[in-house]
């Protein structure tokens, strides 16, 4: 016999069902989210962390549909158009993802620009962010808009298959991954290595082979895809670059939205990015010890190492702003951001330890 007691808790669940539903049929405005990764990585952390802020905020007048993969679009191009047109809310890309439609922003992957994270997050969470939000406006038509920029696994080192790299001169001959785009193709040209574009997906087979005999990754990517199963044994912490992740947006959607609910998706793209902010930190620690404990060798540059790793890809500076259009303009904008995050760092520093 089904006691009373059973009878009250499943009608009260049912209640609470019936709320959610509601609650959800209830939204007024519905937005597709997607990110080409999986639900290990840190831009689903920061997907989560949105979603759950932005319907709680806005009390249930935004619901966000999450798609994690390739379920609405596979490629940056193809993501991007998505946004252009409304079909899709809000996507996230890495800069060489973006570089095809907006070159501008591989400023991200110039190295040696930011020394650390507290200097790139005082740096993308200012007007610098705001700067290149603006050009992506313009050079869209109005119709992509730049929300956030958060990180996508910490910083990019080198790491290969052959040998410690300790000198810029030990990068040279090295065949060094890279993707399409020119700006990294350029920096390991600089270095004296060869630089080899390979898909994301064949780089394993690649290290394996000896097509490729290096990458320029973050940890967690490099343990995650297993790649020192594929014979990935150096990795040097020159951390030449932040893994910039660039938050998109419709800017039909957002720009249709009341200016409560657009102050309400604001603030969630401010939680999604101190999300992704931290993630990559916890999660390095264990992908370091575990490439350690595998038998990997961490280099740690001396401070007058990396700056003949500086010095050596000097040049890429230059490429950049007379070969990308409004480069100058962004690389000016990034380096003066820069400068006043060191500044304002620095003054805090001696007042905290004074």
């Amino acid at each position: 016999m089904i006691s009373k007691s059973f009878l009250r808790s499943l009608l009260s669940s049912f209640l609470v069902f019936g709320m959610i539903l509601g609650s959800a049929s209830a939204a007024k405005f519905n937005l597709r989210a997607t990110a080409n990764s999986n639900e290990n990585d840190e831009d689903y952390d920061g997907l989560v962390v949105f979603k759950n802020y932005v319907e709680a905020a806005s009390n249930g007048a935004i619901s966000v549909e999450l798609f994690i993969g390739t379920q609405l679009c596979s490629k940056g191009a193809e993501c991007l158009q998505g946004v252009a047109d409304s079909s899709i809310d809000i996507y996230i890309s890495t800069s060489g993802g973006a570089a095809g439609i907006f070159p501008y922003v591989q400023v991200l992957d110039l190295p040696y620009l930011m020394s650390n994270d507290r200097i790139a997050e005082h740096v993308l969470t200012g007007d610098f962010t705001r700067t290149m939000r603006q050009m992506a406006l313009e050079d869209s038509g109005g119709k992509i808009r730049l929300m956030t920029i958060g990180n996508t696994g910490g910083w990019r080192n080198f790491a290969n298959t052959k040998r410690q790299i300790a000198e810029p001169s030990d990068m040279r001959g090295l065949k060094i991954r890279t993707v399409v785009a020119d700006l990294p193709q350029e920096l390991v040209k600089a270095l004296g290595a060869s630089p080899t574009p390979i898909p994301w997906p064949e780089l394993f087979t690649s290290f394996q082979t000896g097509v490729v005999e290096g990458s320029k990754n973050g940890i967690t990517d490099i343990m995650n895809m297993k790649f020192p199963d594929a014979g990935l044994k150096y990795v040097t912490l020159d951390g030449h670059a932040y893994m910039g992740a660039l938050w998109w947006m419709s800017n039909d959607t957002f720009m249709s939205m009341p200016h409560d609910m657009r102050r309400v998706v604001v603030d969630g793209f401010a939680a999604l990015q101190q999300a992704t902010f931290a993630s990559p930190k916890r999660k390095s620690i264990k992908a370091y010890e575990d490439f350690v404990a595998g038998g990997g060798n961490l280099y740690v540059p001396t401070p007058a190492q990396k700056a003949s790793f500086k010095k050596a890809a000097t040049p890429v500076y230059d490429w950049f702003k007379s070969n990308v259009k409004n480069g100058s303009k962004i690389f000016n904008a990034l380096t003066s951001a820069v400068t006043k995050a060191e500044g304002d760092i620095e003054s805090g520093t001696l007042q905290d330890i004074n």
